[in-house]
């Protein structure tokens, strides 16, 4: 048996105490000891699976070290699932919410272990070829957020969870100022990018639940059949607003052969898997929704894909994140920037 100290990341997190707290709250688990996985973090929360024999959990942390205000609120995503699981089953069932310091130094949740897949860079084994699967997983990412668009946030008593009205606005100015505050250097095109999301923003025509940061990463899939769609994750920055800001988001992230690093793992830039503007079509097709501004949401999901590397980066370079991925994120930042810029004027989907 593993004593605490040769547990994952046990400078930071005291495993004793965390599994004395789990026991009391969930009665029944099997007496055996607790086992400790870490996945990969990416950029984002830190996230472990926990195991006492066949009983399994996910925890859900913020990352170690300075994080930017208001980030990474785990308080609010727990609060969110808490109300979301009961309609939309993808949505993972949350199970406790602790921010006892003694545990650990930051806030942290667990939640149900949805049993699947999650696709970064590299496809199972059972599921086949690119070109056999690419259409499936495709259909799927799809299907799954408009499933969640669908979700009455009235009935489902979500209301306090996001304002409708000034959604886009609010969120383009506070892109922009998160990009102000870390900038580290002058990149070319970014002004003039900034000025047009400001000027030729759309009007939204309806309100839904934003997830916010929907992409293939952030999906379970099952196992063996690409197709059908077990959980999404990473409900964190859930909102009211444009449903459109979503589909944007999927877009930005689903990389093409043809595109540059924009230092994210990518599977969909495989022969087999829809290109950008297939998935835009596949979406208007399922949701009847008009995609006639998708460039202006497509370019506002790069920009804030690459503020978000941004904030990364400004962090390693002040010394606040000792992580060497971060030192490498100028020439992805760059790139991003110009995939909006070349989106904006017609030139990517």
């Amino acid at each position: 048996m593993k004593t605490v100290n040769q547990y994952i990341d046990y400078e930071h997190i005291n495993w004793g105490l965390l599994e004395k707290l789990i026991r009391e709250s969930a009665p029944g688990i099997p007496n055996e000891a607790l086992k400790v996985k870490k996945f990969s973090e990416g950029y984002s929360n830190h996230t472990y699976l926990l195991s006492f024999g066949d009983w399994e959990s996910v925890l859900r942390r913020p990352p170690f070290g300075e994080i930017p205000a208001k980030a990474h609120d785990i308080k609010r995503e727990y609060t969110i699932l808490s109300k979301l699981h009961g309609v939309y089953s993808l949505a993972p069932k949350p199970y406790l919410y602790s921010d006892d310091p003694a545990i650990m130094g930051r806030h942290f949740y667990l939640m149900e272990k949805k049993q699947g897949v999650v696709v970064n860079d590299v496809l199972p084994d059972t599921y086949g070829s690119p070109e056999l699967v690419g259409p499936a997983i495709s259909k799927s990412i799809i299907t799954s957020l408009i499933e969640l668009q669908k979700v009455d946030y009235k009935k489902a008593n979500l209301m306090d969870i996001g304002k409708p009205e000034g959604f886009l606005e609010r969120q383009v100015h506070s892109w922009i100022k998160r990009y102000s505050v870390s900038k580290t250097h002058e990149i070319a095109g970014v002004t003039e990018l900034e000025a047009w999301l400001i000027k030729q923003m759309p009007a939204t025509v309806e309100t839904t639940i934003v997830h916010n940061d929907f992409k293939l990463n952030n999906l379970v899939l099952d196992p063996h059949d690409p197709s059908v769609v077990k959980g999404v994750l990473d409900w964190e920055m859930a909102t009211i607003g444009d449903p459109m800001t979503d589909i944007g988001a999927v877009l930005a992230y689903w990389g093409e052969a043809s595109d540059p690093d924009m230092g994210i793992s990518l599977v969909t830039n495989q022969k087999g898997f829809f290109s950008r503007r297939e998935m835009a079509e596949q979406y208007a097709k399922e949701s009847g929704r008009d995609i006639s501004h998708i460039d202006y949401y497509v370019a506002f999901g790069f920009y804030k894909l690459a503020v978000i590397l941004q904030q990364l980066y400004y962090r390693w370079k002040k010394g606040a994140a000792d992580d060497d991925r971060f030192a490498k994120l100028q020439s992805p930042i760059a790139n991003l920037f110009n995939l909006a810029n070349l989106t904006r004027t017609n030139k990517i989907l």
